[in-house]
């Protein structure tokens, strides 16, 4: 399989084709884990786990999204299973205890660790006797850690958990392996004080014997927090769960929305092979960078496993997903607008020229330069982003006279966002048109925030 390529290694350093790589520009522009505004990043709105560990495995699943159809497949297996025995899982340890039972395997205690009876008792005696506090916090810690064993006891004892799906089959596995250790088997079903000798022993076996059990149960248990957030998240926002299709690169959606927008108006997506380039035109403020936005927020979303903001969505999962919505210049290095563009361009080429399947959106490129080399610029990059076979692209641009060369030029679809002119002010309905906008509104914005006026009678 091919390697990554430089451009990406600032984001994911790994050589896994299992991954979908989005490099930093891309984080920032779909606002992953930072968000420019006051809003709340994508990770903070998909964040409903009840632990700290759940937290950061979520965090490392979005890191690094699936691009293996079947990996994919068995986190939207999972979901779909969570979704279906949702009140089930309330059983999963609660975040306290998970948390206790973490301190408590991390906290500097002492610790009998005498195996013979009589040397065991003796040691326990002292440890009782010179150490009260070490000896409370020690108790609290073996009957939080029995707790939990017993709270995946009862988990995994329902019914209507019985077959796990996707994800959550392994996982469901590998704690009724654990929890089946000979070890375990003299944890009681109602939890007692018990005699100091019974309290150490249990230490010991916890701290000990199987210190390396009990990690993997609570990574265990924050997998699957992990995979209820998806869920939750999933439920609460009227998300679908996308198809996942066979054959050359495409995306289908129906209804598709973005999930930071309040009442967003849905629209459609098609691309594919036929045609593998959206021209998209339309005034500033028409739709054309949410649009942009939502559309990559949904492909991310969908190669996480997890449900996506849209009535219907199917997709062939890309291995490279490239946005360049908000680029600077950088001073400090000398690096201009035009060519801060020209890099993020080339940023794209390359994967392509390393075989890679490529998802790219790019918002009016090239404002950097001079109208003509905009021109020129924009209508090379588009015929050689149409010739590239399982590689889809989304192009929005104010050039509208590049529709008169792009007839000439297959596997490109052009789509619009208009303004309604009437009762002397401008308004917008963001719904996506067959064609290439027109308008020219730069001089009538001006007018209606009274820019003119000022400057004409003042």
């Amino acid at each position: 399989m091919p390697r990554s390529p430089d451009d990406t290694a600032d984001a994911v350093d790994s050589d896994d084709s299992d991954i979908l790589v989005l490099d930093a520009q891309t984080l920032k522009d779909l606002e992953i884990f930072h968000a420019d505004t006051q809003g709340a990043s994508l990770f903070e709105f998909c964040n409903l786990t009840q632990t700290e560990g759940g937290a950061k495995v979520l965090r490392q699943r979005m890191e690094r999204p699936w691009s293996n159809p079947q990996r994919i497949q068995a986190t939207q297996q999972a979901i779909a299973f969570i979704l279906a025995h949702r009140p089930a899982f309330n059983g999963l340890p609660s975040a306290y205890i998970a948390g206790r039972v973490e301190y408590y395997a991390h906290e500097i205690l002492p610790i009998v660790t005498q195996e013979n009876p009589l040397e065991f008792g003796l040691g326990a005696f002292a440890l009782r006797a010179n150490h009260a506090r070490y000896y409370s916090n020690i108790v609290r810690g073996a009957q939080n850690t029995c707790r939990l064993i017993l709270a995946l006891r009862r988990l995994l004892a329902q019914a209507e958990l019985a077959s796990p799906t996707g994800d959550l089959a392994p996982a469901f596995s590998e704690m009724q392996a654990l929890l089946a250790r000979p070890r375990f088997a003299s944890i009681p079903e109602q939890l007692f004080a018990g005699r100091t000798w019974t309290m150490l022993r249990m230490d010991q076996v916890f701290r000990i014997h199987e210190k390396a059990t009990i990690a993997r149960l609570l990574q265990l248990i924050y997998e699957i927090d992990a995979l209820i957030a998806m869920a939750d998240v999933t439920a609460a926002q009227g998300f679908v769960l996308p198809d996942i299709i066979r054959g050359p690169l495409s995306v289908q959606a129906e209804g598709l929305t973005h999930p930071f927008v309040l009442e967003a108006v849905p629209n459609a997506v098609v691309l594919n092979q036929a045609c593998r380039v959206l021209f998209l035109t339309g005034p500033n403020m028409a739709g054309k960078t949410t649009y942009l936005r939502a559309f990559a927020t949904a492909l991310y979303l969908a190669h996480l496993g997890m449900g996506v903001p849209a009535t219907r969505f199917a997709f062939v999962p890309t291995q490279r997903l490239f946005s360049s919505l908000s680029l600077s210049d950088d001073l400090r290095n000398g690096v201009s607008y035009f060519r801060a563009e020209a890099l993020r361009v080339k940023a794209v080429a390359q994967a392509i020229a390393n075989g890679f399947h490529v998802v790219a959106l790019m918002d009016e490129p090239f404002k950097g330069t001079n109208v003509k080399d905009a021109f020129d610029a924009s209508l090379a990059i588009l015929a050689r982003f149409a010739a590239r076979e399982n590689c889809l692209f989304m192009f929005s641009s104010h050039l509208i006279e590049l529709s008169d060369r792009l007839s000439t030029t297959g596997q490109i679809d052009c789509r619009y966002f208009e303004a309604d002119e009437r009762d002397g002010r401008l308004r917008f309905d963001y719904l996506l048109r067959p064609g290439v906008s027109r308008q020219r509104l730069g001089m009538r914005v001006l007018e209606e925030e009274g820019v003119f006026e000022l400057l004409d009678n003042h």
